[in-house]
This record gives structure tokens, C-alpha cells and sequence, in this order.
């Protein structure tokens, strides 16, 4: 239910007092009476009024050393000034120390109607302004980066360090760690805050494909071109580009990248006008680009144009001591989501999950969280709840192509047969793991 406006009503008459408390009453704000600024001083301490009316005649302090006194204390406070003996001179005064307008007695209601309209709408600006400013205070927050170990320390203190510049940024890590949040908390803490961050999963797209999402196409540049469509690049304007998985572009989108990065203009496809836009860029990585850059697969110059700052997040088995609170932070955040009541660990479950070596990082861990908590009928998540158990290959298998069989098999039972994620967890392309699952003869619900 929306919170009532409240008003607070300072005058040394009873009459005036009765009077307004009843008029605004019946519009549907909650009132209070003080009958001198004193009493309206000290019920300030206790209770915050969204508008002040206050007699400017009163004995003791009058209201505008009142006035002045609020202002002191909350800049924002909307107090009108009531007087029977209005002057030029007296407005002048009472607006100069910050109130909000003043009236006179005795009142026109449609005046002070109108008045309080008017204040009404400068309660609801403040507040709006108070809820921007906690939810923009929010995105200033790195808690969902969780760890204490020096690794992620580290990595923390390399956020805060480059966030407030402009520089660009590649993350490296392996597939889990968590980069994409890692770019996310940049983001947050820079001076583009106020300004979207776009998203661009690379690898995902075909060179023309990411062409298009790049850099976007004007009606009828091709096939299926409809209408007119902004690239990422334009929506990202004064804001930020996060482009994951940045080795994976071809060599002539490398050479169109650092052209943009240089210029930060560029055209639509089938376009020939020239955009420009204000963006800051952040890549991701699980690669070695250096090792790329050394062989001849990705640009020396877009390189060094990209890596201004690098920020390497650590493996989850280099942070064997953040695991603990990584797993309570998955347990509360799906019990909460699943409508389910809270449950704890077990040690030996927590021991045998800190003792795995997590290919697939944080990301593998939080599906194995969610998956126990989804099996388990327990109160405790136990070591039967967990799929570790079941990725001991047999050792008496001899033969390295057997071997080789049965573990890439249980890695793509483990990856419910996703050949992206079970690639990036053995570290080799899409087209070597087709052939291998051919060479092997092995079956399973292969999504594609």
C-alpha cells in the first residue's frame, strides 16, 4: 500500500489547527498538530513530515527561525510559510531561507489547494530521487563477487582500480569463473553506471551474424533485412560493450573491431552513413590471446589496443577456501527461489565438494548445489545427493583410447551431452569433440 504524504500543521491558534487537520484529513493525508515551534521541533526528532506548514507569528521562535533551523538539518524540507501580515518584504525573507511558497490568511481553499498540490508533487520528485539514488548506491556494490581468499582479493582490488577510468579491459579465465559478473562489477562501479551495458557472446555467432549484432543493418542490406536495426556498438553509447569470448572472431572482424575501437564510429551493413559512439569496451576470454598473437591467429594491435588492464579471474581449485561460502550462498539463493525451507550441509558432502576439482568452476558448482537441492529430501544435503561419486573412471582400464572414451563420455553425461560446455570443459573446439564422439561411436540426446 503507497505510504501516505504527511503533513505537520504549526500554528498557536486552536481554530487555524482544528481546521487544516480536518481539511487534509478528508483529502487523505495524515496530520499532526504542534502548537508552537518548539513542540513542532521535537516531534521532528521522532517523525519526518513530507510537508511543513508554520505560522510565521507565534510566541517564542517564530516561523521562520523554525524554517531556518529545518533547513539546517534536511535541505529538502518542503515548508510553507502561513502569515496573516503578509509583506514583500516577509516573502522575500521566508523564500531566500528555502521554503517551498508561502500563503496567506485567512486561506482561499482553491489557493491552498492548488498549494498543496504542488508541494504534493515535489514529495513525490524527492522520493523518486531517494529510490534512484539507493538502487544507483546498490550497483556501487561488489557483494556478489563472494570470497575471502587472497585470489579473488585480488581480483576485487583490480575492479575497484580500473573501474573509474575509461581504459579497456580483458578478463581471462577459465569457462565458470565467473567473468561476465567480474565485467558486470566494472561496469557498476565506473562513471557510465547510469548508462546500459551490452552484452555480445561472440562464439555464439557466425562471422556475419556478429557482423550485424556488431554494428547493426539498414532495411534490406540482405536476406530477411526488414527494417532498420541498431548494432550493440550504437546501443552501448555512453555506456559499456562486453564482448565474450573475444578470440573467437575471425581475422577480418579483428581488423573491423580495432578500427572501431580507434575511431568509435563505424557504419551500419548496407548502410553508408557514419555513426559515432561513446562506449567503453570490456572483453572475455578463456584463451591464451598472447599465445594467439604469438602464432599468427589474433592481431598484435587489437591486442594491445584491448589490453590496457588485464584482470585473470582464478580457478575455483586455487580458491578451495571460498567454496564454503559459495555453497551456503547457492543453498539460500535456490531453497529461497524454490519455496523451500533452508538446508545445511553435510561435512562429508562439503569436504568431498572441496576436495573435486571443479572443470567447470563456480558455474558447475552452483548446478550441482541446485541439483541437490532439487533430489535431496533431507534436511542436509548429503554426499549421495551429489553427482561427484559417479565421475571415478574405472582404473583398471588399460587402453588410452578406452580411457580417453570413457571420460569424455562422462563429461558429456555430466553436460547432459551440451556440446559447447562439454568443449570448453576438455579445452578443445567443437569440431575436434564431433569427431571424437564419431571415432568412439558414442550416443546420447545430443542437443546440436
Amino acid at each position: 500500500m503507497e505510504k501516505k504524504i504527511s503533513i505537520l500543521v504549526v500554528d498557536d491558534e486552536e481554530s487555524v489547527r482544528d481546521s487544516l487537520s480536518l481539511w487534509f484529513t478528508e483529502d487523505g493525508f495524515r496530520v499532526e498538530c504542534a502548537e508552537n515551534a518548539k513542540v513542532a521541533l521535537s516531534m521532528l526528532k521522532s517523525d519526518n513530515f513530507d510537508i511543513i506548514l508554520a505560522d510565521i507569528k507565534m510566541p517564542g521562535m517564530d516561523g521562520l527561525e523554525m524554517l531556518r533551523r529545518i533547513k539546517s538539518l534536511n535541505k529538502d524540507s518542503i515548508i510553507i510559510i502561513m502569515t496573516a501580515f503578509a509583506t514583500v518584504d516577509t516573502a522575500v525573507k521566508a523564500l531566500k531561507d528555502g521554503a517551498f511558497d508561502y500563503v496567506t490568511k485567512p486561506f482561499d481553499p482553491d489557493d491552498l489547494s492548488h498549494l498543496i498540490r504542488n508541494a504534493t508533487r515535489q514529495v513525490s520528485l524527492i522520493h523518486e530521487n531517494e529510490t534512484l539514488k539507493k538502487r544507483v548506491d546498490s550497483l556501487d556494490s561488489i557483494e556478489d563477487l563472494i570470497g575471502e581468499s587472497e585470489a579473488i582479493k585480488k581480483v576485487l582490488s583490480e575492479v575497484k582500480s580500473v573501474a573509474p577510468t575509461n581504459s579497456s579491459v580483458i578478463i581471462t579465465g577459465e569457462s565458470g569463473t565467473g567473468k561476465e559478473l567480474i565485467a558486470r562489477a566494472i561496469h557498476a562501479n565506473s562513471l557510465r553506471k547510469f548508462y546500459p551495458m551490452v552484452s555480445v557472446h561472440c562464439g555464439a555467432l557466425t562471422e556475419s551474424l556478429l557482423e550485424s549484432e556488431l554494428f547493426g543493418h539498414e532495411k534490406g542490406a540482405f536476406t530477411g533485412a526488414l527494417y532498420n536495426r541498431k548494432g550493440r556498438f550504437e546501443m552501448a553509447d555512453s555506456g559499456t560493450i562486453f564482448l565474450d569470448e573475444i578470440a573467437t572472431i575471425s581475422p577480418k572482424m579483428q581488423v573491423e573491431l580495432l578500427r572501431v575501437l580507434e575511431s568509435k564510429s563505424f557504419m551500419r551493413v548496407g548502410g553508408n552513413k557514419e555513426i559515432t559512439s561513446d562506449f567503453r569496451v570490456i572483453c572475455a576470454t578463456n584463451r591464451d590471446l598472447k599465445s594467439m598473437m604469438e602464432k599468427g591467429l589474433f592481431r598484435e594491435d587489437l591486442y594491445y589496443r584491448l589490453n590496457v588492464m588485464n584482470i585473470h579471474v582464478p580457478a575455483l581449485r586455487e580458491r578451495v577456501e571460498d567454496i564454503p561460502l559459495l555453497v551456503d550462498f547457492f543453498i539460500n539463493k535456490y531453497c529461497t527461489s524454490m519455496n523451500k525451507p533452508p538446508v545445511a550441509i553435510d561435512p562429508a558432502a562439503l569436504k568431498r565438494i572441496m576436495e573435486y576439482q571443479f572443470p567447470g568452476n563456480i558455474r558447475e558448482l552452483e548446478n550441482m548445489i541446485e541439483r541437490a537441492i532439487v533430489v535431496g529430501n533431507n534436511k542436509k544435503i548429503m554426499l549421495k545427493d551429489l553427482p561427484l561419486e559417479k565421475e571415478t573412471i574405472d582404473s583398471s582400464v588399460e587402453s588410452l583410447n578406452e580411457f580417453e572414451k570413457i571420460f569424455i563420455l562422462q563429461i558429456l553425461q555430466k553436460y547432459s551431452w551440451n556440446i559447447s560446455r562439454t568443449a570448453q570443459a576438455l579445452k578443445v573446439d567443437r569440431v575436434t569433440l564431433y569427431n571424437k564422439i564419431k571415432k568412439y561411436g558414442l550416443k546420447g540426446t545430443d542437443p546440436g
